[in-house]
């Protein structure tokens, strides 16, 4: 089953489900269903968005995603780089 995994395929499909949940509307629900849709969509999309970030790798059957939640550095800023 290792073998037949395709990381970067999977990352791709979390990229993509960030993106569906950022563009899907809200549906007509009012009070506190409307604030539970808002805040489940937000955690979706923060954890398919984390993902879809991440960087991939398979090795001897063992996926490991990395993910940098550092803080961009702001713009101009002459302290240290973030890693690539």
């Amino acid at each position: 089953m290792p073998d037949e995994i395709d990381v970067q395929a999977m990352l791709e499909r979390f990229r993509m489900r960030a993106r569906a949940v950022r563009q899907r509307g809200i549906p007509p629900v009012e009070g506190a269903e409307r604030k539970r849709f808002v805040d489940q969509a937000r955690v979706d999309f923060q954890d398919f968005a984390i993902i879809g970030d991440a960087e991939g790798r398979l090795e001897d059957g063992i996926l490991t995603l990395t993910v940098d939640l550092r803080p961009a550095p702001a713009e101009g800023s002459s302290g240290s780089q973030r890693p690539s």
